[in-house]
């Protein structure tokens, strides 16, 4: 009689599907990205990767202002077939990029502007990541048509 005690059932935390952004899941996966140190930035960096032909994503910010540095970037891409994502600031980029200081509150408190960001590694397989991966899909798939 003493073996019995009753067994408390222990519920899985159950995580909750929100519905998930592109430009969030852009940032979860630079963050694994960068843990996993797939990420380059910068000019040098990202043009190496292109040519090397490892990038997988690229980058690029909108209000850059050279515009021989987005032919040149939009030129490797597409030479290397590798999927380009426009962002609006390049300051939110070098903040994603991991290139910026924050305050006590886990807040951006300056960031340093970078005009691209490639991805050479992924890192996990996450949900972000196939939210990023379908919406590059859609928009190769819409292009062809």
């Amino acid at each position: 009689m003493a073996d019995e005690t009753p067994e408390e059932e222990v519920a899985a935390p159950v995580e909750e599907e929100v519905e998930m952004s592109v430009l969030d899941a852009l940032k979860e996966v630079l963050k694994k990205a960068m843990v996993h140190d797939g990420l380059r930035k910068g000019l040098h960096e990202c043009a190496k990767a292109l040519d090397r032909r490892s990038a997988r994503l690229c980058c690029l910010a909108k209000d850059c202002e050279n515009d021989e540095y987005k032919k040149l970037i939009r030129a490797l891409c597409t030479e290397g077939e590798v999927h380009v994502v426009m962002i609006d600031n390049g300051k939110h980029l070098g903040a994603w990029c991991g290139l910026a200081k924050l305050d006590d509150d886990g807040e951006v408190k300056k960031a340093v502007r970078t005009s691209c960001a490639v991805i050479t590694d992924f890192g996990e397989e996450t949900r972000a990541l196939t939210i990023l991966l379908d919406y590059l899909q859609k928009q190769a798939d819409g292009a062809e048509l």
